[in-house]
């Protein structure tokens, strides 16, 4: 009886470990650049149209974020999709949406209200948590982090991350709401790592980089990531760090 429950349990992980490897969700992270003057338009479109021609056309919104420095007019979200490909037919499908060129042309009947698109598609790594619209009871501002791994070290770092830096996270008060990689054909998708976290505040964020960064057991695993590779896991410069509010219509707030 022992033998045979272990051997169920481990064909539940088995199971579980080929579930996830077959998952071929897809995410996709936008930036836009309002046209000037035009940002309070672009939201306007979003949250009376645009979300739910997305969500029509099986495009799941995850959040939306403005950086809380914006002097570039910045509008950032994240689309869940149910593979790269179908991200694709997605997007050919809005654009020819009959509702979708009406809102359009109505909504830029007095110019353009996006000057540039940026994107990139995303993969969940094996250690994020479930990646769904999160809301809290209170105020929160978020963190979009992008690391810059050095020259075949991305795994390295994606280790540390599992290992010890997500719980180092949540231990000193910083909420860990998605981790991913970049797609294979992505530029760079072999050396970047896209995460979002959650802060009660921006002065709370402080408190808690603070606190992570002088932890003796970070300060360890630091020390024992960068041995065994042979050096910094990321880049000089290679940690890029963004504060954002959500938007009203942000299904993560």
């Amino acid at each position: 009886m022992k033998t045979l429950s272990l051997l169920f349990v481990a064909a539940s992980f088995a199971s579980i470990a080929l579930v996830r490897a077959s998952d071929a969700r897809c995410y996709e992270l936008r930036t836009y650049y309002a046209a000037p003057g035009k940002l309070e338009a672009l939201n306007a479109r979003f949250r009376d149209h645009t979300m739910r021609i997305f969500e029509k056309h099986g495009m799941r919104n995850i959040g939306y974020w403005m950086p809380i420095d914006n002097p570039d007019n910045l509008l950032i979200y994240v689309l869940e999709h149910a593979s790269r490909e179908a991200a694709d037919k997605a997007w050919k499908e809005f654009g020819a949406d009959p509702e979708w060129q009406k809102v359009a042309r109505e909504s830029e009947a007095n110019g353009k209200l996006v000057s540039k698109v940026e994107r990139r598609f995303m993969s969940e790594t094996d250690y994020s948590p479930a990646i769904k619209p999160a809301k809290s009871g209170g105020a929160r501002v978020f963190e979009l982090r992008t690391y810059t791994a050095a020259p075949d070290r991305l795994e390295n770092l994606n280790a540390r991350f599992r290992e010890h830096t997500c719980k180092l996270f949540e231990k000193h008060g910083m909420a860990n709401l998605a981790y991913w990689n970049l797609v294979p054909g992505e530029k760079d998708a072999d050396k970047t790592l896209v995460y979002i976290l959650a802060h009660k505040s921006k002065e709370a964020s402080d408190a808690s980089w603070k606190a992570f960064r002088e932890d003796p057991v970070w300060v360890a695993a630091k020390k024992a990531s960068e041995e065994k590779a042979g050096g910094s896991l990321t880049f000089p410069e290679g940690v890029k760090s963004v504060f954002m509010t959500p938007t009203d219509y942000s299904p993560t707030k």
